[in-house]
């Protein structure tokens, strides 16, 4: 495996280095290649997706193969103002000076994508990548296995591939993958494994992003969106069931809601799961399955612990030969239990009571920072509290995960949650180095006359006798006092 990591990236450095991959003509054929990959292969994606995940077609459509589609339009569409010259506006002390900033590809980047969403966290960062000018290498989880082998299969098919390569393995291939130097690496998983990658990164300065996770909280504010509840149920229900089963970065972790309205909010729950998977979940075909039984058993000891047991109002059956688990909520779990302490990444959803929803804030900042905040309220003090006093990747008021299919918006972490954005035009600046051009001009200059004066000192007088040369013509134009 060593010999084909250093061969792909040999070759992949003499692609960048022969300039292909900085044509704008390159890159829109890339990215309308990945268009067409995806149009051509719908059916296959969405098999491996129901095959490793157990994702119904709409939701495979809806996550994954709609989301890359968009983003490779937007990039397609957009490509041509991303790779204009930004113009700076320099003070007038550095007149006739003129300056710009121009993005340039990194080089050779590496993308390390998970296994919840494996098509759209493989493709989208590589539609960024490819949008800058970079060549790629991808490694898709090893623990979707048949969506791994898919792209591995297909994309050599439609892309350059001497400049976008995949190669498939586990934590001992990602091992040799982060011995080399990298000019940018892109990873999607946990905090834990980040902290690896951002580790190995460090021994190269090789700059990173870091899509992580967290604990999302979800507010609800029954004062001011009293008339709206059934809504607020049903998005609720969506962000926390409906994509992948709770195994998402950005699903509803838990919900903060006043006591006097728990059972309220919960009796409202009951029903809306039973419309969205019936009867039977289990039988539905609507829900997806638990990855694989390794997750499965960390899901079943954070719900076996008795005090997290005793705390279930709704669901808790679970099937590990099927790797199914019963959308569950729970009401007030301990709050140094595990459930309470890690990303749950299930379909689990502990409603927190609090007796006031103000106190929400102080729960929320107790906590590591979030990837998103959810609050649901029309309560204007509320709103600012929270974007003023809290820190996370992203704040969404009155609906929940719409901000990840924005590509107006940048998507991303901090903290704990991740370092660094993507998405849209985001996606093209994280992987693009802006390089300040400066063009200085040899009609005003001053001569040297004392020898102990250094080239610092002298630009700093001819940049002082320039500023007071301006002001004096400004003065005696009248248009300065």
């Amino acid at each position: 495996m060593e010999e084909v990591v250093d061969q792909s990236l040999r070759e992949m450095r003499d692609t960048f280095a022969s300039g292909r991959t900085r044509s704008v003509k390159w890159r829109k054929t890339q990215l309308e290649a990945i268009i067409e990959m995806v149009k051509d292969n719908e059916d296959k994606m969405c098999d491996v997706l129901f095959q490793d995940l157990g994702k119904h077609s709409t939701e495979a459509f809806r996550d994954e193969l709609g989301f890359v589609m968009r983003s490779a339009t937007t990039a397609l569409n957009c490509l041509d103002k991303w790779v204009v010259p930004k113009k700076s506006n320099l003070p007038l002390l550095f007149y006739p000076s003129t300056g710009k900033v121009i993005s340039e590809p990194y080089g050779t980047v590496l993308v390390l994508s998970s296994w919840n969403f494996p098509i759209s966290l493989s493709l989208d960062p590589l539609i960024g990548a490819i949008s800058a000018g970079n060549t790629v290498l991808l490694k898709a989880s090893e623990l979707s296995p048949n969506a791994s082998a898919f792209l591995a299969k297909t994309i050599p098919s439609y892309l350059d591939n001497k400049a976008i390569k995949v190669i498939e393995g586990g934590p001992d291939v990602a091992t040799i993958l982060l011995k080399h130097q990298w000019d940018k690496i892109f990873f999607t998983g946990s905090p834990r494994i980040g902290k690896i990658i951002m580790a190995a990164a460090a021994e190269h300065l090789t700059p990173v992003t870091l899509e992580l996770g967290g604990k999302c909280p979800t507010i609800v504010d029954h004062h001011s969106v009293s008339k709206d509840m059934k809504s607020v149920v049903k998005r609720i229900s969506g962000g926390k069931w409906g994509s992948c089963s709770g195994q998402a970065c950005i699903s509803v972790d838990y919900v903060l809601v006043e006591k006097s309205f728990a059972s309220s909010l919960i009796e409202m729950l009951k029903p809306m799961i039973r419309s969205f998977f019936g009867e039977n979940p289990k039988e539905s075909g609507c829900l997806s399955r638990i990855v694989n039984k390794k997750h499965f058993q960390r899901l079943a000891r954070l719900l076996n612990d008795p005090g997290v047991q005793a705390s279930i109002v709704y669901g808790g059956s679970m099937d590990e030969e099927k790797l199914y688990i019963e959308p569950t909520i729970l009401l007030d779990p301990p709050l140094d239990s595990e459930i309470m302490n890690e990303e749950i990444f299930g379909p689990i959803l502990p409603i927190i009571t609090l007796r006031d929803i103000q106190e929400s804030i102080g729960f929320i900042k107790s906590k590591p920072k979030p990837l998103a905040i959810y609050a649901f309220t029309k309560d204007e003090n509320l709103k600012t509290r929270i974007l003023s006093e809290t820190s996370s990747g992203s704040v969404t008021f009155n609906d929940v995960m719409i901000q990840y299919m924005c590509d107006a918006l940048p998507f991303g972490g901090v903290g704990e949650s991740g370092i660094g954005r993507y998405h849209g035009k985001y996606s093209f600046e994280c992987f693009s180095h802006e390089k300040a051009i400066m063009e200085g001009s040899l009609a005003m200059d001053l001569e040297a006359r004392y020898p102990p004066w250094n080239s610092f000192k002298l630009t700093f007088l001819r940049l002082a006798f320039r500023e007071a040369y301006f002001k004096l013509v400004l003065f005696m134009l009248g248009l300065k006092k």
